[in-house]
């Protein structure tokens, strides 16, 4: 999809240095940057809710004792 944006002629510069160092299009850096940008906050999304999930008054996430010890003899033992 083609749009237009406005940035700063620093950053315009500064990013055509970069697409010709990493010997990619202008528009390949573009959408490689956004697509790290969205990324990076979908993670910051999914963090910050499990967070209201676990965090302070939230579900607690440990597990019973019953449930722990069942847990730990299920698991197989060391070779000695």
């Amino acid at each position: 999809m083609k749009t237009a944006v406005s940035i700063p002629d620093r950053v315009f510069e500064s990013a055509e240095k970069l697409a010709a160092r990493m010997g990619v299009s202008r528009s390949q850096l573009y959408a490689t940057a956004l697509a790290s940008l969205v990324e990076r906050h979908r993670e910051d999304l999914i963090t910050s809710r499990l967070n209201e999930i676990y965090g302070p008054g939230g579900e607690e996430s440990s597990l019973e004792r019953e449930a722990a010890l069942l847990q730990s003899r299920s698991l197989p033992r060391g070779r000695q």
